[in-house]
């Protein structure tokens, strides 16, 4: 009863109270005219406020997209054992996870941004407060006022707002913290933070930062790093500046101050910390750690190809998707075939003097340092940098850097003058000036076997130009082209025996060309191995001809080198072609005709690791059972089309072996390698070749400049070219199984007489390279016999002769010799051969 008397007391008092202030507002309504418009405009400011906020309310982006929130990420190329080599990135983002980042870390940028960050709702009030404060007090200014937003907020900012500054912005900002604390737990928050806050250094997310700023992994961070990296936020492109360190000092130990504040460290820890320095990392900003810049921008190509560019063009874009991309790229090999390059290039150049400079700068474009810096001109090469010339006076100059520094410049040439750019090399307290060779080259290292290539060499040093030589630049192939014409001529009847005529050869190309004759070589006739060996153009033009040209034409069609009329000119190497074509060719020798597509990305992984592109699209059925179902294990089918005969191609890789023994390839014979290949000179010579290898790597190399033109009369494929392909050779001799070519089904190796072809009984051959006897391989039943027809028409010549002269008794004794069958002389192997 009581209860029930001082509820309904309770009821009067708030009505009473009520009724009490109805009246007194409407007395004041009716009586006073300022209260009336007071108490409008009252009204009208919450209703707009009210509106406002749920206009900007619905315009706000879902907080739920987090959940989904895919950053963008770099590239990351590996190498062909899994090593990281490059990375194709515009900004340096690595993504982690929450369990990755050190605790001590976490507790720097909380002490630095949000002290109370894992007990607010999204706002803190007091930083709120002081931000309005700090904002009322610079009105009118050109300053900045303080932001006072949480971590939360700043993620909110950095993900889904712009960075635009306003009052508007910050009320969006407010919002969207309160609805992410309600999708995403703290710690998801602190990730997304962690991994997406711009630190500078074109740095996105504390790990991109640490290796941007220490060379480090977060994980290897020193409590004064984690420190220096917290205090980034604020002003990244200020405490990252190496003429801004005693500020970043400051406050870095202010930072370490407030971690002791919050107990996250201790004093005496601070204090250790505190009295060390910055320790920035001055290393170049380059991404890529392999010195293949050829190699990987072939790769970036095909990627952007499949892939696109951006996020607006697929969702596995090469500059946001985040793929994994394994690639052939075996950087020992890559390293060979660099300073195998050069060093042919230089060789080639020898002493000649300067050839002009790299680039030009204008002074009245702007800051030199400035424009030479965003050139991206470079050169890894014995210590040698690029420069531009600041000064020219008489015998005397300066040379300038991109980070601004300025040195004495000798060995000037006298072309020499301000703003050329130039190569130079530090000597003692100044620079020299360096010649950088004018003939350039490509170079190509494939696996026969797969078609994968290996390394790849487009010129002396990307950074220099990227224009690849050895995939872009068509040039004429030389005699390197000759293999493909023999092995036309294998397809069409002839042996390596066979022998061909060497004098002059003419034919008529009609009434519009007239007549064409090829002269030169060694006149009288030779076995088809020896036209190869010494690179015999008639012997050449002769077999492609007998073999029908539009033949020849259809081998180096099916090969992939290129599309050519049907003219003898083609046959000795008149068409253009590229260094990758060629090796990939030859690839297909060793390969016993299989010819496989030249491949530089194994396959692509997307940012969760599905493979989402893979060259080797062979399928292995059954390689995945979960049991063995008592059949014959699973074989994949062989890679590539079959382009050629085995056995052709085999004979013609058996041929070229003797290039390198005793022909005009003998500079490579010292390598003690089972090796063929072919040398290549052009017209003039303009280009010089050298393409052949072991059984497990083919590489190519050719040497000429950029705009064609005489190379002097001393310049060969086996003297310039092929001491290229040596050296690449030498220092990766021990990837080399050593391993011999080894014929197909269907060839038989029969001792024949290296200087006639005729086939021998009563020898064999030895390790001699010029070893009169030596093995040749021929298709089944086209051995040749140990005399030819060319020696039976001579011994009936000479019996002729002899009966002439003897009379005409002489001749009848002949003829009443009642003649027997007698057994061939090559009988015995005639029933089985060596094979």
């Amino acid at each position: 009863m009581a209860e029930t008397s001082k509820f309904e007391s309770l009821s009067y008092r708030i009505r009473r109270d009520a009724t009490g202030i109805a009246a007194w507002f409407g007395s004041h309504w009716r009586d006073r005219r300022w209260f009336r418009w007071g108490a409008i405009g009252l009204c009208v400011l919450v209703a707009l406020w009210l509106i406002s906020w749920a206009a900007l309310a619905r315009s706000l982006p879902d907080a739920e997209t987090l959940l989904e929130y895919e950053p963008p990420l770099p590239t990351v190329v590996r190498g062909i054992e899994g090593e990281i080599v490059h990375s194709y990135a515009r900004d340096r983002r690595v993504q982690l996870q929450y369990s990755d980042f050190p605790e001590q870390l976490i507790d720097a940028y909380l002490a630095a941004e949000d002290k109370t960050f894992f007990t607010h709702g999204g706002i803190d009030a007091g930083g709120l407060a002081g931000a309005v404060i700090d904002y009322a007090s610079k009105i009118g200014s050109d300053e900045r006022a303080v932001g006072g937003s949480t971590i939360t907020q700043q993620v909110a900012k950095n993900i889904l707002l712009t960075n635009e500054y306003s009052i508007t912005r910050k009320v969006k900002e407010m919002m969207l913290a309160r609805r992410i604390e309600g999708v995403l737990t703290k710690q998801e928050i602190l990730e997304l933070y962690l991994n997406e806050i711009p630190l500078g250094r074109r740095s996105f997310g504390v790990q991109a930062a640490a290796r941007a700023y220490f060379d480090k992994d977060v994980a290897d961070l020193e409590l004064q790093e984690m420190a220096f990296l917290a205090i980034l936020p604020k002003a990244p492109e200020v405490y990252g500046r190496s003429q801004n360190a005693q500020r970043a000092i400051e406050r870095r130990n202010f930072v370490l101050d407030k971690m002791v504040e919050n107990e996250f460290i201790g004093v005496s820890e601070a204090a250790v910390a505190k009295s060390l320095p910055l320790g920035l990392s001055t290393q170049s900003m380059l991404s890529r750690r392999v010195d293949a810049g050829y190699f990987l921008e072939e790769v970036r190509r095909e990627l952007l190809d499949k892939f696109g560019e951006t996020a607006d063009d697929s969702k596995n874009s090469v500059y946001a998707g985040g793929l994994w991309v394994r690639t052939s790229l075996d950087p020992e090999m890559q390293d060979a075939a660099r300073n195998a390059l050069r060093r042919g290039m230089m060789r080639y150049h020898g002493s000649n003097g300067w050839r002009g400079p790299i680039a030009t700068i204008d002074f009245d474009d702007g800051a030199w340092d400035l424009q030479l810096a965003s050139s991206n001109l470079g050169i890894n090469y014995e210590g040698w940098r690029v420069g531009v010339v600041t000064r020219r006076e008489g015998g005397s100059a300066t040379i300038g850097f991109s980070d601004g520094e300025e040195f004495p410049l000798t060995n000037l040439p006298n072309a020499l003058k301000a703003g050329d750019v130039i190569a130079s090399v530090k000597t003692g307290n100044r620079y020299s000036v360096r010649t950088l060779p004018e003939a350039s080259g490509g170079f190509v290292a494939q696996d026969p076997q797969t078609g994968r290539v290996l390394a790849m060499q487009g010129g002396f040093d990307a950074r220099l130009g990227s224009f690849n030589r050895a995939t872009q630049a068509n040039r004429q192939p030389g005699s390197t082209i000759k293999p493909f014409v023999y092995a036309t001529g294998l397809d069409n009847g002839m042996t390596p025996a066979t022998e061909i005529e060497n004098g002059t050869y003419c034919y008529y190309q009609g009434s519009r060309y007239g007549e064409k004759c090829f002269r030169g070589g060694r006149g009288g006739s030779y076995p088809m191995r020896y036209g190869l060996e010494q690179s015999q153009n008639i012997m050449t033009v002769q077999i492609a001809m007998e073999s029908g040209m539009p033949n020849v034409i259809k081998t180096i069609e099916q090969m992939g080198i290129g599309s050519y009329d049907p003219f003898p000119a083609f046959a000795l190497g008149a068409g253009e072609t590229t260094v990758m074509k060629m090796v990939n060719a030859y690839s297909a020798l060793a390969n016993h005709g299989r010819l496989n597509a030249a491949t530089l990305i194994d396959y692509v992984q997307d940012r969760r690791g599905k493979v989402i592109y893979r060259a080797d699209k062979r399928a292995c059925e059954g390689c995945n059972m979960a049991k063995w179902d008592g059949q014959p294990m699973p074989r994949i089918a062989p890679g590539g089309e079959q382009a050629m005969d085995a056995r052709t191609a085999f004979q013609t890789v058996h041929m070229l072996e003797g290039v390198i023994q005793r022909g005009t390839g003998t500079v490579l014979r010292s390598l003690d390698l089972p090796m063929f290949g072919k040398t290549g000179t052009t017209t003039g010579p303009k280009d010089v070749w050298f393409v052949g290898g072991t059984p497990d790597v083919i590489a190519g190399a050719y040497i000429g400049f950029d705009t064609p033109r005489n190379m002097g009369g001393y310049a060969q494929g086996g003297t310039i070219a092929a001491p290229i392909i040596k050296q690449f050779f030498q220092e990766t001799k021990a990837k080399q199984s050593g391993d011999p070519f080894v014929a197909p089904k269907g060839v038989r190796m029969v001792r024949v007489d290296r200087a006639s072809g005729k086939r021998v009984f009563d020898a064999w051959p030895g390790k001699d390279p010029k070893a009169s006897v030596i093995w040749e391989a021929f298709k089944p039943d086209t051995e040749p016999p140990r005399k030819t027809a060319r020696d039976e028409i001579e011994a009936k010549r000479k019996e002729i002769l002899a009966l002439i002269r003897r009379g005409s008794s002489a001749r009848a004794q002949t003829s009443t010799v009642v003649e027997t069958e007698q057994p061939p002389d090559d009988f015995v192997e005639e029933q089985g051969g060596l094979y």
